[in-house]
């Protein structure tokens, strides 16, 4: 079977897809992702059944930028609105306090969310569409199901989105593919100071400047 492919007006057909509750691929500047409208417990278990991951492992989402945070439900505290001015769009995710409802399993346990600001063009302009369309946001995990390699290349995304009618829809527009980038660092400030739980493209040598005096 071929893979699903948008056509015409691809933009639009995959902010359709997303708010039918479908599952979207769509490169970013690391690897292809796997988009759902994070509001869905709907789209949001046909992405976990599809993924094969387990209910316990939180989603992070894709956001325009440090000013869609308050209409999540995210109150940025100072150092999260710092850090998202100063790095953003780009490979950082920040793990804050969320008090919105999401789909099951997509916010931590405690409620905390994961929210990253992707500098790819196809990504970014995702994220504006879907929220000028009201729909999502969407979820920013890796395309790629349990055991499997994500998808780095616009031929593996392709190979990832056949199988079923529950494959994610290949996002085409304009060929463009995945960065291939480090993966992003993820800055948890849902504490009194922050942790870094995953170091990525952003080094010590770029956050320490900011985060120096507040490390846990």
């Amino acid at each position: 079977m071929k893979a699903s492919t948008v056509r015409r007006d691809p933009l639009a057909e995959a902010v359709a897809r997303v708010a039918a509750g479908g599952l979207l691929a769509f490169p970013t500047e690391t690897l292809w992702g796997l988009g759902a409208d994070a509001r869905s417990d709907e789209a949001v278990a046909r992405l976990r059944k599809w993924k094969q991951r387990a209910d316990d492992q939180p989603l992070s989402v894709l956001v325009t930028g440090a000013a869609a945070l308050p209409a999540l439900g995210i109150e940025a505290a100072r150092l999260a609105r710092e850090l998202a001015n100063t790095f953003w769009p780009g490979p950082l995710t920040l793990v804050v306090p969320c008090r919105a409802r999401f789909a099951k399993g997509v916010a931590r346990s405690d409620g905390a969310l994961g929210v990253r600001c992707s500098p790819h063009p196809v990504a970014g302009s995702l994220a504006r569409a879907l929220e000028a369309a009201g729909v999502g946001p969407i979820t920013a995990t890796s395309l790629n199901r349990r055991g499997e390699a994500p998808a780095r290349t616009r031929a593996e995304a392709a190979l990832a989105c056949t199988g079923d009618a529950d494959a994610p829809l290949l996002f085409v527009g304009d060929g463009l593919d995945a960065g291939g980038g480090r993966a992003s660092t993820v800055v948890d400030l849902t504490g009194a100071k922050p942790i870094v739980l995953r170091w990525g493209a952003l080094g010590r040598d770029v956050l320490d400047p900011l985060l120096r005096g507040t490390m846990a």
